[in-house]
């Protein structure tokens, strides 16, 4: 929204079923299908899969279904890490699902085959970020006691490969310190979606600021309390009935 202030954003958030990280990789491409079946009937000029897990295990899936751009977020997030580490280690943090693909050592390896990849899962995260528990005393806790096995293996570039994570990066960075650089994949890929867009002629350029539209699949009231916290505006609630698309 801020990099791109005049472009509709449709968000569809799977709060019913998530985390994906835990699930199998067919039932994490499943819903993804499901969820780009439901978005593609407002005619967007772009598919963004907001989600490292369902990256990892679905983009090449969804790319081959529809006729429009399909961005996700761990290419964008490798590139910057790799542009940035200087002692070519680089940690990266993610949930159980990403981290088993190896889509960020596969990923980081294609760009710099020397570069060594420290993956560790981080189960407990989401939860806290879902719950609105940013930075609380329990959440210093588990952050502290979650990335302990990082902090003896000199890495010096850290990727948030989760699209909660940035909620919690103040304490991330707090306990790996002021040397270990975080990269948020998630800031990087609204970078790319700018350039592909820009590269494509397809930048809205005038008219009146849109109205954006929010859907989830759990308890708006839950997800409307989160969005605000982290949007600082106000978000009329609207009843939607989501029928699940029959998708194999």
């Amino acid at each position: 929204m801020r990099q791109l202030p005049r472009e509709k954003i449709m968000y569809f958030g799977d709060t019913a079923r998530a985390p994906y990280g835990p699930r199998p990789a067919e039932e994490v491409t499943r819903f993804t299908r499901q969820i780009v079946e439901y978005l593609i009937q407002f005619r967007p000029k772009m598919i963004v899969i907001a989600c490292n897990t369902a990256t990892a295990v679905a983009l090449e899936d969804i790319r081959s279904r529809v006729a429009i751009p399909v961005v996700g977020v761990i290419h964008p997030g490798a590139r910057a890490a790799n542009g940035r580490t200087q002692s070519g280690i680089v940690g990266v943090i993610g949930t159980e699902g990403t981290i088993r693909s190896g889509a960020y050592e596969q990923a980081l390896k294609q760009l710099s085959p020397s570069i060594d990849v420290i993956s560790l899962a981080c189960p407990k995260f989401v939860p806290l970020v879902e719950q609105g528990n940013f930075r609380s005393r329990e959440t210093q806790e588990v952050v502290e006691t979650s990335l302990q096995p990082l902090k003896a293996r000199n890495i010096d570039t850290l990727i948030l490969g989760c699209t909660h994570y940035p909620y919690l990066s103040d304490t991330i960075a707090s306990v790996m310190g002021r040397d270990v650089m975080l990269i948020s994949s998630a800031d990087e890929t609204a970078r790319e979606i700018s350039t592909i867009l820009h590269d494509r002629n397809r930048l809205t350029r005038d008219g009146e600021l849109p109205i954006h539209q929010f859907f989830c699949s759990g308890d708006p009231r839950m997800f409307r309390m989160i969005a605000q916290q982290w949007l600082g505006e106000q978000i009329e609630l609207t009843p939607v009935v989501w029928q699940v698309p029959k998708i194999g």
